[in-house]
């Protein structure tokens, strides 16, 4: 049984889709950061480790029009396509779906993803879809589903939504109880590993998930939500073999994990560090991760990290308001974020800080505030490779932030205008107006042009590697500038 797992290219685009293994979606000008998408290869690894004949097709990381996935999904002639969707892009996938049924008619077609994990219904309602996915665990569902309709088998798995006649009809809740040790590791030739990457990574360069996902239940996380409820590591040795293979032999560099918050089990992260440099691991690659400030504020756990050569840390900032910070339930105060980034600083650590613009209630001199302090610290023994960068508040359905909006009429646009959830203008109403939302997440990108920043990430360079990696990042910044114009 044939089975294919595309991102094809969208007919109606804006720039490029940030739409692999990310949280939230944008439009980019410069086709700067594609990210692995690890939960898809996954599955594609699974399927072909069970005898399916395997086509992992990303268009868009490809560059390919879209005429060009027709004619791929013609002559590979799949038995089933699954696509992993997102909100603002859920409606072309519908559009894409009918126009392949109706030449395609024996062909299953499956949508997996946070947006139809909150609204499943509707994806079987507005498009010709013969199954929809729920649940982050796709790669284990997909696998049981193809299973199922290869092998005639009578059960169907948790969590997925089908047609029987005129009926649409759901398996139930999903679960997310899986060992992920069970899980193999990503067959990175099936899947392209080559075509992924992000401008502020060192290369050669790919990705691993050590854990699914983050517990802290911000409130505009759509992964947390809708994909996973509750969080999940790896063990430690099965994290250490994959990234032991992937040193040794594609002779990674550096490898990003992009579980939603590494450091949430100090235990865990400590037996990591230790064993990274028992393997000699930290003499081969460079380690970033995703973090939370508060786990920072450790300094002990800091140097830990920079022993087993961890260098880039992904945090979130958000707003330098308590108020908001405890709105959006991040579960921090500004003033912990500002310890946990010094603790970070002084041990060496590398920094990458996100912000977010545009809060229903936060006003233009509050949104500044966020600003300023995200300048000030990016300002404080700065090395080569930190990075600020800034988004839009853009609520996703299934998340609390969505409901709010709803129910407070927050909304701009029509609730279930789902292409203008896109990050291109603001789709809630707050104190400032949209331009000037738009406006400042411009500013937040124009800090590298600052000369002390510049002046800073100049003399820090220490090696040719950190030099390239500077080169490599003036396009992406002068294209994010003009995502915001």
């Amino acid at each position: 049984m044939k089975v294919m797992i595309a991102f094809p290219t969208l007919p109606e685009s804006k720039g490029y889709p940030l739409l692999t293994q990310n949280r939230q979606f944008q439009w980019f000008k410069v086709p700067s950061a594609f990210i692995y998408p690890i939960i898809p290869a996954t599955a594609a690894t699974m399927l072909k480790q069970n005898d399916f004949d395997v086509n992992f097709y990303d268009g868009i990381a490809q560059r390919h029009t879209y005429e060009q996935f027709e004619k791929e999904f013609e002559k590979f002639s799949p038995d089933i396509i699954a696509f992993e969707t997102k909100t603002p892009v859920v409606k072309q996938h519908w559009s894409i779906i009918n126009k392949l049924k109706a030449s395609s008619p024996d062909t299953k077609f499956v949508l997996m993803g946070d947006h139809v994990s909150a609204l499943p219904k509707e994806s079987m309602e507005k498009s010709q879809a013969d199954y929809a996915i729920t649940g982050g665990d796709f790669d284990f569902t997909l696998l049981e589903l193809a299973k199922h309709l290869r092998d005639n088998t009578r059960t169907v798995p948790t969590g997925i939504w089908f047609r029987q006649g005129s009926y649409i009809k759901s398996t139930g809740k999903y679960t997310t109880e899986k060992n992920l040790d069970e899980a193999p590791f990503i067959d990175r030739e099936l899947t392209n590993w080559k075509l992924y990457g992000e401008a502020y990574l060192m290369r050669p360069l790919t990705y691993i998930m050590s854990g699914r996902d983050c517990p802290m239940k911000c409130s505009f996380c759509s992964w947390t939500w809708n994909l996973f409820p509750n969080m999940r590591y790896r063990s430690v040795n099965n994290v250490l073999d994959e990234i032991e293979l992937l040193a040794d032999k594609y002779k990674i560099k550096e490898i990003f994990d992009d579980t939603g918050t590494f450091t949430i089990d100090k235990r865990w992260v400590e037996q990591f560090c230790k064993e990274m440099v028992e393997r000699g691991l930290d003499e081969k690659i460079f380690f970033s991760i995703n973090a939370r400030f508060d786990n920072l504020m450790d300094a002990e756990l800091c140097k830990k990290m920079k022993r087993a050569n961890f260098r880039l840390l992904k945090v979130g900032l958000e707003s330098a308001n308590n108020d908001t910070l405890k709105r959006i339930n991040k579960n921090i105060t500004v003033e912990k974020i500002a310890a946990g980034y010094k603790a970070a600083k002084d041990n060496g650590l590398t920094i990458m800080l996100t912000i977010m613009v545009g809060y229903p209630w936060e006003t233009k001199e509050q949104a500044q505030k966020t600003i300023n302090l995200a300048k000030k610290l990016l300002k404080y023994k700065t090395k080569i490779g930190d990075v600020l960068q800034a988004s839009i508040v853009t609520p996703y359905p299934g998340t609390p932030m969505y409901e709010e909006a709803v129910k407070n009429d927050w909304l701009r646009v029509g609730k279930e205008d789902w292409e203008k959830f896109d990050m291109k203008e603001p789709v809630l109403k707050s104190p400032m107006q949209p331009e000037d939302v738009v406006s400042m997440c411009d500013s937040v990108w124009r800090i590298y042009l600052d000369p002390t920043y510049v002046r800073k990430s100049v003399t820090s360079i220490r090696s040719w590697r950190e030099f390239m990696l500077l080169m490599k990042g003036v396009s992406p910044v002068l294209g994010h500038i003009k995502d915001f114009k």
